[in-house]
């Protein structure tokens, strides 16, 4: 803001670098009328603003901006544009000089000149706004707007977290959060619709922490409990591990400040503030704000309020223009027009009561009770003086006064050591004294502060001094001064001679005061001034004059005697225009003449100087709301003389700025008169504008004007009559027409907009009906076409419109507002169908366009028309498979809410989408050879995923899939049981039972091979029962076939194997023998595992084929046994040679006798005993470490030693009548005795052990010992039945 002191050659200078810029100077304006009085005369243009065009200064209204007002009368009367810049450009020497090029650059500059003007304009009518509001404010209760992401802090970003990801921060995390991260990056900031809402403006940091928070919230969740450790406690940690990836090296505490000073400038804002943003928003230099600020006297409430009163007279005068001439705009009813008077004047009447409200003065203690009473009537009402005259008691003044008491001079005749001290009063009110002081320094500095209603108070001061006498009863007065102050009286200090009694020796005492009387905030003006009226102040006289401002519409002239609180006269100036005059022949005293005319009086006023008359003029100017502004003589000369730069000396430093404003071109924006222009066309311009700033700046607004532009745009709507609805149409259309150009607008905003639009246009506004013009209607029906196609084409782009469910609830905001926009008028709700219809149209293109940016994204259309492999084409449907799935489950997780009022349309949706992957799924699949089953894998993929979803779940894709996939499954399964049967056949032939893990090879590849199937098609999880149940029964039944033929080959082989071994004592159990039994092990386990069926009925299967395990391994153990018992018999036989009775017996037994005389001959028949019993061990331990089942050893075991007794007990029995030979007696002895212990230590039970068959054995052998001990003599050498210590160490 320019210094009042400031040197108007500086600005001149500025004014002349600024305007060397511009082709278009400013001379044309040094030569314009005043728009104030043409306007009177002008009378081309009728309807709203139409006037202003009419005018040849208004250079932005409807005629003069070459703009068609609402029943503008165009431009008629005015000066054109062309003829308005005329005189600053040389023309041409001839049209065809002039080229097609230099015209089309006059036309630009001239357009850019207009542009500038009206610009111009239009920031003195927000200037106006800001400097005194009286009907709107700003809100406090908008949701703050978060900063947005721009596309470098977006790159910064994702800098940021890769540096995370690769290890280059020094932020620790675990695995769980890393891989949170990784998803995140990958997912989220790497997604091209990210990319496309910074873009749009729509993206702000607050949205990529929420995207995160939602995206780890169910990891979270997943996780295992850990003890001490919460859910809740790792979701906050995650956080704020994000938050300082996200934020980087950047100092945490810069980031906050910065963020506060951004918030703040989010809130309410200052003036200043607001001055500023509006010269950003229409390109207003600075230094053409100061010098409209200064010219404008904004800082002047009293000459802002003056300003509006004006205004609003002038929209009554321009209401009653209409009603007389009925031009009025083309309404839809022609009963509207009437209506459309009484909207006019009753929206006048509200903001005059809305002005009537606004306080006179901070803390004022007046009030007019009369007005209160009409506190909402019209103007037309409150000019009737019989309702509204006012009474002397209704102006109180109250007025504060500072007296400062600094010296006294002349105390010469009292003693220095004397006290002297001062008292101070305003006449009717309390009294106040000073300290004491002596007289050789009778200094004070003492304020007392009073308050008086009195205009012209008398402030008395006495100075004392303390009496000496001993019976003196009161203090010795030496002087005292009476003053009259003023609020126009001087300020500073002053030195005043004091009355003193004629018997004081000191008569010539000063006393230093200073008295400041402050003005109140009722008080426009005051001072001395001669007046002479008719129906008061009727003598010609110098009296002292109040301006009081009563009430915002009330204002008197009132005049005070001293000491008197009431005015003596007052002339309420309502209805009075105040203007300069010539000096009065025949009234002498004054100097400067100016008067006060109503119809029928005339009061006239003269001050001793120009300079008070002109500040008077000025105040009252303000007051009486007259339309003509005063011009002071010395402006006119001024004017007359084209050219007098120098200001006059006794102007008002106003006149100063207004002088200033108009050498530099500003005086038509200043004085231009509101009601002449289309503020309709102007109010559309400013709110674009400041929509274009506000979509620019740094927040995310979404198209939400900041508290501080709302405030400023309501406040312009109400002071200069623009309709709601217009406003809201051109608001409707300027975000329409950046949301179509891809910026993102809350829809919450478009239907706020869209139902006041609609309840005014039909008929049905919460105030009750108001007037609907035909231009109003057919914008609203053009709008909402717009709108309808606008939200359409969003839902339909919901994906990249709403990128994860962001801005949060935008896109259910959008599903309520089409539901809103499809209503043919406000009451009748549409039918639900037919919002139906719509949303699934929308969500049927939807689906064509997710898939093809989905294909487009995955290469799958590049490989169209080349030649690539069944298997690359494979791989790649598989890849497009798996973003299928990934969109699906995004909707479901973002946009599912949005939809919950129609999810039967996004399953739909789903199911529409499926269907054109199933077209590309299809055409790959066609082209794989047969009988490969490498597309399995993307049976698993869909159905796993289908199979989980309740609303896809044997849906239409997923029947089709089944469909599709079924054949392959039965040819697989058929294929498979083909090939194991085969494997099995060629396996048992080639078959060299080497263990292999729990059997052999074979067996071994078969119950793999068994497992495997069963676990794929398990892993299939058939979606349909049925078909699951039928291959699950076909695959158990396959598995008991395999495993049958396993056992039965198995038992084959065992038989071979048996046949082929040793008869001997030198027979050694086989590997190949246990590997058998193994074998038949490892299929009794496995039948369990794949040929029962899960349900507790259905075990036939397995039940079957257990039994023939069963059933095979108790043969192959009698087979076994049978082995054994062969070599047992085969060890009888030799001994049956030493039967009694027999020659072979007679002479072994002769030729042993005669040798043992000679030599030691060895023990006839142990090494029968010893190799018997050598194979017992050794087969026992073959069998108990290499076959795996130990039910089968026991059983083994228990069978073999009971054959074994058997058949002994049998070759006894049949030589019952025989004395067994001695050697055929130590054989069985130590046989028996070692196959009793040994089977005793494999754990045999001793119930097996001591059979009857066994103890019929002991019984034999031990008599047959007793009767050979007795016959023989000892020659049994130690052999015995009995157990005894030294055989067993002979064992060991």
């Amino acid at each position: 803001m320019l210094d009042p002191s400031s040197s108007e050659e500086e600005s001149d200078e500025i004014v002349e670098e600024e305007s060397g810029k511009e082709v278009l100077g400013s001379a044309a304006s040094s030569t314009r009328l005043s728009p104030s009085r043409t306007s009177e005369g002008s009378g081309g243009g009728a309807g709203l603003g139409s006037g202003g065009g009419a005018g040849a200064g208004a250079g932005v209204g409807a005629g003069g901006g070459g703009g068609s007002g609402a029943g503008s009368g165009g431009g008629a009367g005015g000066l054109q544009p062309s003829s308005r810049v005329g005189g600053g450009r040389p023309s041409s020497p001839s049209p065809s000089v002039v080229s097609e090029k230099e015209k089309e650059e006059l036309e630009r500059l001239q357009k850019e000149e207009e542009e500038r003007k009206k610009k111009l304009q239009l920031y003195v009518f927000v200037m106006r706004c800001i400097a005194y509001p009286f009907n709107a404010k700003q809100p406090t209760d908008m949701a703050r707007r978060q900063q947005k992401i721009s596309k470098q802090q977006l790159q910064t970003v994702k800098d940021r977290f890769q540096a995370f990801l690769n290890g280059e921060t020094q932020i620790v995390a675990d695995e769980a959060f890393m891989n949170a991260v990784q998803s995140y990056y990958e997912v989220f900031l790497k997604s091209d619709r990210v990319a496309r809402m910074v873009q749009s403006g729509g993206c702000s940091a607050n949205d990529s922490r929420e995207v995160f928070k939602k995206h780890i919230e169910k990891r979270v969740r997943s996780l295992p409990e850990i003890d001490g450790l919460s859910k809740e406690t790792v979701l906050s940690s995650w956080m704020a591990k994000f938050d300082a990836i996200y934020r980087g090296e950047e100092d945490a505490r810069k980031q906050q400040a910065r963020m506060a000073a951004s918030a703040a400038s989010e809130l309410i804002l200052s003036k200043e503030q607001l001055y500023e943003m509006f010269q950003n928003i229409l390109g207003i230099k600075k230094f053409e704000h100061q010098l409209l600020y200064n010219a404008c006297q904004l800082d002047n409430p009293d000459e802002q309020a003056a300003q509006i009163r004006r205004e609003l007279d002038g929209r009554l005068q321009m209401a009653d223009q209409i009603a007389r001439e009925r031009k009025f705009p083309k309404f839809v009813s022609k009963e509207m027009e009437n209506m459309y008077i009484e909207e006019l004047k009753s929206s006048v009447n509200l903001l005059m009561a809305n002005l009537e409200s606004m306080p006179v003065s901070k803390g004022g203690e007046f009030k007019l009770q009369k007005l209160k009473r009409s506190h909402n009537a019209s103007i037309i009402d409150m000019g009737e003086e019989s309702e509204n005259q006012l009474s002397k008691s209704d102006v109180v003044l109250s007025f504060s006064l500072e007296v400062v008491i600094m010296e006294v001079q002349g105390l010469k005749s009292l003693a220095p050591n004397r006290i002297v001290y001062c008292t101070m009063e305003v006449e009717g009110g309390e009294k106040l004294q000073t300290d004491q002081a002596e007289a050789s320094k009778p200094t004070w500095g003492t304020q007392g502060d009073f308050s008086t209603t009195h205009a012209l108070p008398a402030v008395k001061v006495k100075l004392f001094t303390e009496s000496t006498g001993v019976l003196a009863l009161e203090d010795k007065e030496l002087g005292r001064v009476i003053l009259h102050p003023t609020p126009n009286s001087p300020k500073q200090s002053e030195w005043h001679k004091m009355a003193v009694s004629k018997n004081c020796p000191d008569q010539d005492l000063k006393i230093k005061l200073a008295v400041r009387m402050d003005k109140p905030q009722n008080m426009k003006h005051s001072g001395y001034l001669w007046a002479i009226g008719k129906n008061v102040w009727k003598r010609w006289k110098k009296r002292f004059f109040v301006l009081v401002q009563v009430s915002q519409y009330t204002f008197a002239m009132c005049s005070y005697r001293e000491k008197k609180a009431e005015p003596q006269e007052l002339l309420q100036l309502d209805g009075y225009t105040v203007d300069y005059t010539d000096p009065q022949p025949g009234l002498e005293g004054g100097r400067a003449f100016f008067n006060a005319v109503k119809e029928g009086d005339t009061v006239i006023f003269a001050s001793d100087d120009e300079q008070d008359r002109i500040l008077w003029v000025q105040a009252m100017y303000r007051a009486t709301g007259q339309s003509h502004k005063p011009v002071p003589p010395t402006q006119v000369q001024k004017l007359n003389a084209k050219g007098g730069n120098v200001p006059q000396l006794d102007a008002p430093i106003s006149q100063f700025y207004a002088d200033r404003a108009q050498k530099h071109g500003m005086d038509e924006f200043i004085s231009s008169n509101p009601c002449n222009f289309d503020h309709a066309s102007l109010f559309e311009m400013v709110q674009r504008l400041t929509l274009d700033h506000r979509l620019n700046d740094s927040y995310s607004c979404l198209g939400w004007f900041s508290p501080g532009q709302v405030f400023v745009l309501d406040e312009y709507c109400a002071r200069n009559g623009v309709r709601g609805c217009h406003r809201h149409l051109c608001y409707l259309r300027d975000l329409l027409e950046r949301a179509e150009n891809g910026a993102m607008i809350d829809p919450t905003l478009l239907h706020y907009s869209f139902a006041f639009c609609a309840s005014h246009v039909h008929g049905n506004r919460p105030d009750g009906i108001g007037t609907v013009t035909v231009e109003e209607k057919e914008r609203f029906e053009e709008i909402k076409e717009r709108l309808r196609v606008l939200l359409e084409n969003q839902i339909t782009h919901f994906r990249y419109c709403f990128p994860f469910g962001r801005p949060e609830g935008a896109l259910k905001a959008t599903l309520s507002l089409l539901e809103r926009v499809l209503m043919k008028d406000i009451v009748t709700p549409v039918p639900q169908e037919e919002v139906k219809t719509v949303i699934r149209k929308c969500l049927e293109q939807a689906a064509l366009v997710n898939y093809s940016r989905l294909s487009e994204y995955a290469k799958i259309e590049e490989n169209v028309g080349r030649l690539i492999t069944p298997a690359k084409k494979l791989e790649d449907t598989i890849r497009l498979a798996e973003l299928v799935i990934e969109v699906l489950q995004q909707n479901e997780e973002h946009h599912a809410e949005a939809f919950a009022w129609w999810s039967d349309l996004m399953v739909e949706h789903a199911e529409t989408f499926l269907s054109l992957f199933a077209v590309d799924m299809d055409a790959a699949l066609e082209v794989q050879p047969p009988d490969t089953w490498d597309s399995f894998p993307l049976f698993q993929l869909l159905n796993d995923f289908l199979r989980t979803d309740y609303n896809l779940h044997n849906g239409k894709f997923h029947k089709h899939l089944q469909d599709l996939f079924a054949p392959l499954v039965v040819r697989y399964v058929d294929l498979m049981e083909s090939s194991i049967a085969q494997s099995i056949h060629r396996g048992f032939e080639r078959e060299s039972w080497e263990p292999v893990n729990n059997g052999s090879g074979t067996s071994e590849d078969l119950f793999w091979k068994l497992d495997a199937l069963q676990t794929f098609i398990r892993d299939l999880h058939w979606p349909e029962e049925e078909f699951g149940k039928h291959l699950e029964q076909r695959l158990k039944l396959m598995a008991s076939d395999m495993i049958e033929s396993c056992v039965k080959r198995t038992r084959i082989a065992f038989e071979v194997k048996l046949q082929k071994t040793s008869r001997s004592t030198d027979f050694r159990v086989p590997q190949s023998i246990c590997t058998m039994f193994n074998v038949m092990v490892d299929a009794k386990a496995q039948s369990t595992k794949l040929c029962s069926m899960e349900m507790g009925q259905e075990h036939q299967y397995h039940s079957k084929i257990d039994e023939l395990i069963e059933e095979t391994v108790k043969e192959m153990i009698t087979l076994l046994v049978a082995k054994f018992v062969t070599i047992l018999e085969g060890v009888l036989a030799k001994l049956s040679r030493y039967d009694e009775g027999t020659l072979f017996s007679s002479f072994l037994s002769f030729t042993v006798k005669a040798a043992s005389k000679y030599v030691d001959v060895p023990k006839p028949g142990m090494d029968v005993a010893d190799a018997y019993v050598t194979f017992v061990r050794h087969s026992q331990d073959v069998l108990r470490d290499k076959v795996n089942e130990e039910m089968y050893i026991e059983r083994l075991f228990d069978q073999w030693y009971n054959s074994s007794m058997n058949v002994i007990c049998s070759w006894l029995t049949d030589r019952m009548d025989l004395q067994l030979h001695i050697y055929q007696l130590k054989t069985l002895i130590r046989m028996v005795k070692k196959t009793y212990r040994d089977f005793r230590l494999q754990g045999v039970l001793d119930s097996t052990l001591n059979s009857k068959t066994y103890e019929t054995i002991r019984n034999r052998l031990s008599v047959e010992e007793a009767t050979a001990s007795v016959s023989e003599g000892g020659g049994l050498q130690g052999i015995s039945m009995k157990d005894s210590d030294e055989e067993d160490e002979e064992d060991d």
